[in-house]
């Protein structure tokens, strides 16, 4: 029906639609007590599949009803002070403004007639934060869906610069602590079964730049060709970062491309304190950067920026993308920089590293828990180590039940990750509201939950 077009006459419909939307999530938003309503993937399955497609209710209000017990009573509060896990960050309110005007006025980014002042904006927002990170005047980027898709595009532009012909000899080389989505890019890319080699971290979880000079002299001997190293500033499971001057010392040696994956460490690039944690990200070819992590930007909002634009044969802006119908994600970075300033972003993720760097203080004098190493970013890794002498398939399994149970009761929200064959907890902290107070309760939590699994205790809601 021509009614539901947005356009001159509909104006007022979509005000007062858009107004009832802001409405319904702004009381679930105040009225939030949990991070978690412990409900259950069946649950959700049950209702969901109820709808019928093919009869609709005609009628917004109505959706909006329906849609409150689809999704918005159960969708996962990022803002909650005590949801700590994954890299979802609370988002700022004059990024979600720019949001609403990006979907209404749909402008399509692929080329400038479609889009007037929005490739401008992109455009100094690349130039900005390539000016932050150090690349030089000849450096160049774009916007793209997510850090898997930004490492694709580095790593693409990689193999073109080696100009090898047989994509079996290109060789990629990424920490074990490294993103997942090198290993998937690499497979898209067409590149052999052995194209990613994996190179040992230290204690700290950061690449062994020892073990990266042998893998790469390995390589050189074999007669293969180092297509990349990937660094990485701000593991997924750990928040470490590489040793970045030594590896750009390495890619310099064995003429290598550097992609540095700093899609949940960029938020130092807006650090008064702390930026020099990313000291020699400048020597870069490319970078990934999602503001969706550390930016405090609601998903997606990431780039990937290159040293050089002709190097990296990134012509005008429509030729800088796979998809050629692109989304105008850059404006929410834009009004958060225009209303807030970035020494304000910086401040609040300076906030998030400080806390962590609290919480491992007090979860290295707990004798409750093992914890993993010191944070560089907001990242905590840990588990529980019961007092009583354990099989340790028995400790990693009551560490896992106390992540469930958590979930379950809704209580708290945390995520695990593995060391080793070892089962560990994680909370990444990325919330400014998240307070010591609340690490010593959900710790408190964790202990009690763990404890009562080995007592014999079982939970049927499971997430």
């Amino acid at each position: 029906m021509r009614s539901h077009l947005l356009n001159d006459t509909t104006a007022e419909r979509y005000r007062s639609s858009v107004t009832e939307g802001v409405e319904r999530v702004a009381a679930r938003l105040a009225t939030t007590p949990r991070p978690s309503t412990g409900v259950t993937a069946g649950e959700l399955a049950r209702r969901v599949e109820a709808v019928d497609l093919d009869a609709p209710l005609h009628d917004t209000i109505a959706a909006l009803d329906e849609l409150d017990e689809l999704y918005l009573r159960d969708a996962i509060p990022f803002h909650h002070p005590r949801h700590l896990a994954h890299l979802n960050c609370p988002v700022v309110i004059p990024a979600v403004l720019a949001e609403a005007v990006v979907s209404a006025v749909s402008s399509s980014l692929g080329t400038r007639d479609q889009s007037a002042g929005g490739t401008l904006i992109e455009r100094r927002l690349i130039d900005w934060t390539c000016e932050r990170l150090g690349l030089g005047p000849a450096a160049d980027g774009v916007f793209t869906g997510g850090g898997a898709q930004s490492h694709l595009h580095a790593l693409l532009l990689a193999r073109e610069e080696t100009k090898e012909q047989d994509p079996a000899r290109l060789r990629v080389f990424v920490s074990e602590a490294g993103h997942m989505g090198v290993q998937q890019a690499a497979r898209l890319l067409g590149l052999g079964e052995d194209a990613v080699v994996v190179i040992p971290t230290d204690r700290n979880k950061r690449m062994q730049t020892v073990a990266l000079a042998r893998e790469l002299e390995r390589c050189r001997r074999d007669d293969r060709s180092p297509m990349a190293v990937v660094a990485t500033a701000g593991t997924a499971d750990f928040g470490s970062i590489d040793p970045l001057p030594e590896i750009a010392e390495l890619c310099a040696r064995y003429r290598t491309w550097l992609h540095v994956d700093a899609a949940y460490g960029c938020g130092l690039l807006a650090s008064r304190r702390n930026r020099h944690l990313l000291d020699g990200i400048e020597r870069a070819d490319s970078v990934t950067v999602d503001y969706d992590k550390s930016f405090f930007q609601p998903v997606s909002s990431s780039a990937v920026l290159v040293r050089d634009r002709v190097r990296g044969r990134l012509p005008d802006q429509a030729g800088k993308s796979p998809g050629t119908t692109r989304r105008f994600d850059a404006l929410k970075l834009w009004m958060t920089l225009r209303v807030m300033g970035a020494d304000a972003i910086g401040d609040l993720f300076d906030e998030v590293c400080d806390t962590a760097t609290k919480g491992w203080r007090m979860l290295a004098a707990d004798p409750r828990f093992d914890v993993v190493a010191e944070p560089q970013l907001s990242t905590l890794v840990f588990r529980y180590i019961p007092t009583a002498i354990c099989a340790p398939f028995a400790i990693d399994r009551a560490n896992l039940y106390a992540r469930k149970a958590l979930f379950a009761s809704g209580d708290a929200v945390v995520a695990g990750t593995k060391v080793g064959d070892r089962q560990y907890l994680r909370f990444t902290l990325l919330n400014p509201e998240t307070t010591t107070a609340d690490i010593t309760a959900v710790l408190d939590l964790i202990a009690g939950h763990a404890e009562r699994y080995l007592g014999g205790e079982t939970l049927d809601r499971a997430c």
